[in-house]
């Protein structure tokens, strides 16, 4: 089998919905994860008709139980992962505007971390010996410029102001899992990165965001089809570098 496959997480809507259209597009055979099935269901008949097909599983990245149960459908039905898109996530801060460090709650961090972080590393070091029997495998982790350290401390930055420190914080962390895994790596051919999609008009970026949801994805599916001389653990947006 020359198609590749792709397992998004949480691609029943928003940008993994995107995403999954944009690999699509390509030719790539998509397992779209969705925690309600139902849900996942009217999202594969919404891209068959654009003459997309996917396989929908049933997932919730915060189930162990589930992490299993997608290493064990992918393994069966395809043999090997040709790419990992780990696009699910959540954010639970009161807001986006201001700092919200002495708010954060131990469980609102927690409960970030388990779904922005924690759960994350667990999936990929599931997948992970699926993704090496690929001749070309790539790991996306869907990340935001918001968990940028370098653009967080200077004063004259975009977000400078954007302190919603549990979801911040949380990137911070998958962004050094990428720079962590990516050197683990580096002597295979599977490429990790972080993917910044962009200020975008999800639930979760509102209506004033910058970027209509079509292309919310471009990021992600650049990343996830990256060739052989692509970058290899950075933090991306639209083919262009982002500092840490």
């Amino acid at each position: 089998m020359t198609q590749k496959v792709a397992f998004i997480t949480g691609a029943n809507r928003g940008l993994g919905f995107e995403t999954a259209r944009e690999l699509g597009e390509k030719g790539v055979r998509v397992i779209l994860g969705s925690r309600d099935k139902a849900k996942g269901e009217d999202a594969a008949k919404k891209l068959a008709a654009q003459d997309i097909e996917v396989l929908v599983l049933e997932f919730d990245v915060n189930s162990i139980a589930d992490h299993k149960k997608a290493y064990d459908f992918i393994d069966k039905t395809f043999g090997r992962l040709d790419i990992l898109v780990n696009n699910a996530g959540v954010f639970l801060d009161k807001g986006l505007g201001g700092n919200t460090t002495l708010e954060a709650s131990q469980d609102i961090l927690r409960k970030t971390f388990d779904s922005n972080f924690f759960n994350i590393v667990a999936l990929t070091q599931t997948l992970l010996p699926l993704v090496r029997k690929s001749e070309a495998g790539r790991i996306v982790n869907l990340s935001s410029i918001l968990g940028s350290l370098t653009l967080h401390s200077d004063p004259s930055s975009p977000i400078y102001n954007s302190k919603a420190f549990a979801y911040n914080a949380s990137k911070t962390a998958l962004n050094a899992f990428t720079v962590h895994l990516a050197h683990e790596l580096k002597d295979t051919k599977i490429k990790v990165n972080s993917a910044h999609p962009g200020w975008v008009k999800t639930d979760m970026g509102g209506a004033d965001a910058m970027l209509e949801l079509s292309e919310g994805g471009k990021t992600s599916a650049h990343l996830a089809l990256l060739p052989e001389n692509g970058p290899n653990g950075a933090l991306i947006h639209l083919g262009q570098a982002l500092p840490w």
